[in-house]
Formats: C-alpha cells, structure tokens, sequence
C-alpha cells in the first residue's frame, strides 16, 4: 500500500480523506470523541503538507436520507477544537453545499462533508448505484486518502470504489492499525493470551476458530460465556446464552484440547434480577448460577484469575467487556482485565484492546489511550482481519 509520504507534493491538491467519525451521540453531545482524536493525525499532516483536506465520514446508521440526528455538525465542531482550526461544514456530501466549500477551501484548510449514509449509494449493494455515488465523491478531490479502520471491512462507496477512481493512499492510523494486527497474527510474542467478551459467541465464531490456531491462551468473559458455561453442562439462569450455538462451543473446546490452547472461563460470577442498576447483585460460583438470575459480570475470584493468566503474557488482544460495564455494580471485571493490561503495557508487552465496546468501557472507567500499546479504532475490522478474511477497503489499496 502507498503511504501519503509516497502521494508527492499535495501543496493545492484536493485530498479526500476517507475518516471514521462514527462517535456516539447524546443529542449534541459526543461522549466518546476517540475516534475523532485519532483521525487527528492524518489530517493534520496533509493540512500541514499545504493540501485541501476534505473528510467524509458516516454517523450512525440512516437509510439513506438525511436524518438531523445523525449530522456530522458537532463533530466538525469537534474537529475543529482538536485542530486549532475552522473546519468548514458541509450541509450535504456531494450536493451544491459540498461543491461551494470545496470550491473555497484554500491551501492547508479542511472541510468536512455531510453525513456518506445520508446518500443511498454509499452502502448499496447495487454497484452502479454504488459507482455513481462514487463518480461524484472523486470528482471533488484529486488524491484519496483511506484513514477509516473501522469501515475498511465494508465494500462501499467512499471506502472501495473511490479508491479504484483517484490516485490513493493509505492514512497514518490505518497504516498504524495494520501493523498492530500483522504483529499479533504473524509471529506474536508469546505467551500470547486473547481476551474476549461482549453479548455474542456469534459475532466472533470465525475470530475464535482462528485464534485456536495462534493463541496460546483464550479467556472468556462478557455475555458469550454463559454459552461456554451451558456446553460444559451448567445452567446459566435467566443469562444471556445461544442456545443454537451450544454445540459449535463444545467444539470448540475439544479443539483447544487438541492444540494445546488453555480457555480460561469465569470461576464465579456477579448475577441480578434483571438487567437494571437495582438488581440485588449477588456473587455465585459459576456452575451455580440460581434459576431467576442472570448473570451481569464475571466474579472477584475470575478477575484476580484472569489478570494472573494474564501476567506473563508477551501479547494480549482484547475484544469485548467482561460485564454490563455501563453500571457501576457490574464493571469490576473489565476493571479487573484493564488493570492487567495496563500493568503489562508498562513491562514492554504489546497490549491491544480492539476497539468498540472495550475502548468505549476503558475510558469510561477513567483509563486513558496511553496506558495501552494500542486502542483499535475498528472492532468488526479488527476482528474479521483475526479471522484471516480479505478486507475490500484494504485490498483495494494495493492496486495501482
């Protein structure tokens, strides 16, 4: 892939930068403005190289239209702030608005564009539709820049097609997050643990098939363990579980047996009445969870276990909270895994914590980016790349 350093001169170059802005909302208000820091980087280095830097991003998931609760206008404001700078807002993406600010941009300035997922054409699965949305993103710019991680996964307009229309290259945050990953699937440093929660074991069939085959170590936590807890022969209460996956999950474990790869589950667990901050918690061994509770994170004994399975590792990915982290009686799990973390981050091991809900939950529990060898701004990405799967909005880059 091309790096920018690579693009030449871009003093006076119309440079659309392909971002992932996607932060969440409460009205006006950006609770998480990660993502947002970490497109920083890049668009600060072409405004600096002399370039007319116009970003486009999505927000959220709107059909197509526009939809007022989805505007990227407070994350220009955002933008903005973290810059120095006026970042000028577009009102639409590749309308009049879109045309006028680009048309005015000089030298240096940025610009950013209305919501993508405003236009149909942005994710439809009809490519000429796609191709036409497209065909009129590339005509405002002469060079593509693709610094959106967390959407590389996806074949759509501004994050595939675009870079088959303009002279491309790849943004220092994809570049980085590349990288990152590369080390943790082609010769990690072991002991390599893998941490994963989160609601599902269906969201990360593939990621955990693959990981039997390079990880020494797997421990399970968040949601998806009560389906672990129900193949080994336990009930689970009232708990989250898939009853349609229990099977695959037993195979699963004699596949670990096999190879040799330790799963490390939850020896007790935090459970409630309900998923409600009143809930009554209570802890129980994990095997002995009562038939009207569920549970809500894993146990004090299971985070003192898990940061000692955690403790020698050369190279850890985590994916996925350990609990309902949101609410103060159940977030002493994923507490209990980030201290780990960032314990072993300070011993020199390669610590990654891959994004979405774990990195909204580490800096809700008042860690910050740094304690950390790496935040991954892109969950589903980061995982299907664990997964060994081609990425369309990577692929597309090593084309000339």
């Amino acid at each position: 892939m091309k790096t920018i350093a690579e693009l030449g001169d871009l003093r006076g170059k119309r440079v659309l930068v392909r971002s992932d802005l996607n932060v969440p909302l409460d009205g006006d208000t950006i609770s998480d403005d990660g993502r947002i820091r970490a497109s920083v980087p890049t668009i600060e280095a072409l405004s600096e190289a002399g370039a007319r830097v116009i970003v486009c991003a999505h927000l959220g998931r709107p059909k197509g239209t526009p939809e007022a609760k989805y505007s990227l206008a407070p994350v220009a404001r955002r933008l903005g702030e973290l810059l120095g700078r006026e970042v000028r807002f577009a009102e639409d993406t590749v309308g009049e608005s879109a045309k006028a600010a680009v048309e005015a941009a000089g030298d240096g300035d940025v610009v950013l564009l209305e919501n993508l997922r405003f236009n149909a054409g942005e994710t439809s699965k009809d490519e000429t539709e796609r191709g036409t949305f497209a065909d009129q993103l590339a005509s405002l710019a002469d060079v593509f820049v693709s610094d959106g991680f967390g959407v590389v996964h996806r074949k759509q307009a501004s994050v595939y097609d675009v870079a088959k229309r303009l002279p491309h290259a790849v943004g220092g945050l994809v570049e980085n997050e590349v990288g990152v990953l590369r080390r943790l699937t082609e010769d990690p440093e072991r002991p390599y643990a893998v941490v994963l929660g989160g609601a599902k074991v269906s969201d990360k069939l593939g990621v955990i098939d693959n990981l039997l085959r390079t990880a020494d170590r797997l421990l399970i936590g968040g949601g998806m363990v009560f389906t672990f807890l129900k193949a080994q022969g336990y009930e689970v209460g009232t708990s989250l579980l898939e009853a349609d996956q229990v099977e695959t999950v037993k195979g699963y474990l004699e596949q670990a047996h096999e190879r040799g790869v330790e799963i490390v589950l939850p020896v007790d667990i935090v459970v409630g009445t309900e998923f409600s901050v009143d809930s009554d918690p209570q802890v129980v061994p994990a095997g002995l969870i009562p038939a009207d509770r569920m549970g809500l994170d894993i146990g004090p004994e299971s985070g003192f276990l898990f940061a000692q399975k955690l403790k020698h590792c050369k190279t850890v990915f985590w994916n996925g909270p350990m609990g309902a982290f949101e609410m103060e009686p159940y977030a002493a799990g994923t507490q209990a895994v980030a201290e780990a973390l960032v314990e072993l981050t300070e011993k020199g091991a390669l610590t990654v914590v891959g994004g979405g809900d774990s990195a909204a939950a580490v800096r809700q529990l008042g860690f910050s980016d740094d304690q950390f060898g790496h935040i991954s701004t892109g969950g589903g990405a980061s995982l299907e790349y664990l997964e060994g799967k081609e990425l369309p909005g990577l692929t597309v880059l090593d084309e000339a």
